[in-house]
């Protein structure tokens, strides 16, 4: 199959193709203006990491960073500068698919900063920021799926801000997200809700590397047989609470579509295999569904294109088999409870890393230029 082919019919069936990756060096050369034109891109998602990394190579961000060391700027407004000029110029690359699909797609995510996570007045004036440094209505500001982020999100949202909800592991917490956007569309008085964006971000891939650590110190042939279930079993049983929150028996859900409410659709990222032995399309084809946002990174996408097999909608029916799986675990003494709760404090730690890697890197380069070391 080309390209065009397996992407392609992914987009037909409702699956929102996008990017998880930034960098200026995208932008510059037109690639991310190419993954649009040429392999269905319909939006694109960052993260700390993402950012981290970009940074950290190449000489794109030189001239921005040395001039914002020579005038004096403190390192977290650097930051803000930085990220916020990448997403402005992504939200400008992707507007005319926004405005193709009526505002469902050409989305761009920056996350607030990660060390916020448990601040939910922080949060929300971070999001303020943000939302208005970028200034373009294709924007979706991340907030992490902690108990302290649930009413930030339901407080933007009610201000009009569009919210990409990010690290969410358990289907309880996904049930809370739910409410926490109906909330805030109900809040948004005065407003035209139809106008205002979410998108609900499981976490894939790192459900099944903690699932499978602890099945491999069991060891079991039992155990064995359960490693690279649990991710998929996850995203398919929120994909039924999905359905059945968004759903015509739904009269909450009723009232706030007649008013012109999008759903909230369910994001699959982290969707790269971390795992050799499983196939490195299958947090893609195993998990298409209509309604649904698959972010990969550009190799995912790739390998998607050159040998994914799609088998229609991978999820529906599916969820009784999935329920099994929870049944299996929990009969092996693990817990699902504790492993998104593992996951959960993990992906906040980590992206606080990242990002005060970011800053780190940041803070070398303005120095150097205040120095005077400015690179030609």
């Amino acid at each position: 199959m080309t390209s065009e082919d397996t992407l392609g019919q992914l987009a037909d069936m409702g699956v929102a193709i996008w990017l998880d990756d930034i960098s200026r060096e995208r932008l510059t050369t037109g690639n991310l203006a190419g993954l649009v034109r040429n392999m269905h891109v319909s939006g694109v998602t960052s993260n700390p990491t993402i950012f981290a990394k970009a940074l950290s190579s190449g000489s794109a961000y030189d001239e921005q960073v040395a001039d914002l060391g020579i005038r004096g700027v403190s390192v977290d407004e650097a930051a803000r500068d930085i990220t916020t000029y990448d997403i402005r110029w992504a939200c400008d690359v992707l507007r005319p698919e926004y405005d193709r699909s009526g505002g469902l797609n050409g989305r761009v995510s920056l996350e607030v900063d990660p060390r916020l996570a448990r601040e939910t007045d922080k949060t929300i004036a971070e999001a303020r920021a943000l939302w208005w440094m970028v200034d373009r209505p294709n924007l979706l500001i991340k907030i992490p799926a902690t108990r302290e982020g649930l009413p930030a999100i339901t407080q933007c949202l009610s201000e009009g801000i569009s919210i990409n909800v990010t690290l969410i592991f358990s289907l309880q917490r996904y049930t809370e997200v739910v409410d926490a956007y109906m909330a805030g569309l109900e809040k948004a008085s005065g407003r035209d809700i139809g106008a205002i964006a979410s998108v609900a971000s499981f976490f894939v891939s790192r459900v099944d590397t903690e699932v499978d650590e602890r099945l491999d110190k069991i060891g079991t042939p039992e155990a064995r047989e359960l490693r690279g279930k649990a991710a998929l079993a996850n995203a398919r049983l929120a994909y039924e609470l999905f359905e059945q929150k968004f759903g015509d028996g739904s009269p909450r859900w009723s009232a706030l579509r007649a008013r012109g409410a999008k759903v909230q659709r369910p994001l699959w990222a982290s969707t790269s295999v971390k795992d050799p032995s499983f196939a490195d399309t299958m947090y893609v084809t195993e998990l298409a569904a209509p309604d649904t946002v698959n972010t990969m990174p550009e190799a995912t996408m790739h390998a998607t294109a050159a040998h994914g097999v799609l088998h229609g909608n991978a999820i529906t029916g599916t969820y009784d088999k999935s329920r099994k799986v929870f049944e299996e675990l929990e009969s092996m003494g693990i817990s699902y409870d504790d492993v998104v709760k593992v996951l959960e404090d993990q992906g906040v730690d980590k992206f606080a890393v990242s990002w005060n890697e970011l800053l780190d890197t940041i803070k070398t380069e303005m120095a150097k230029a205040a120095a005077g070391g400015r690179k030609a």
